[in-house]
């Protein structure tokens, strides 16, 4: 599974440490998640969305 976290994290000028403080996870699950080796669950991926303004369909493609 891809994602476009980052690139969306960046854009909205978001730090790794505050997207992680927003969805109640450590700054280490979010890099972890945006370089793959991670993948969130599923209430962590909407709230992943709903932060960045996006959908998670958006957000995350398939490989």
């Amino acid at each position: 599974m891809e994602n476009s976290i980052k690139k969306r994290r960046k854009e909205l000028g978001l730090s790794q440490e505050e997207l992680a403080k927003r969805c109640g996870v450590s700054r280490q699950t979010v890099n972890a998640i945006e370089n793959n080796k991670y993948d969130p669950t599923l209430s962590l991926a909407f709230h992943l969305a709903k932060e960045l303004q996006m959908t998670v369909d958006e957000l995350f493609t398939p490989s």
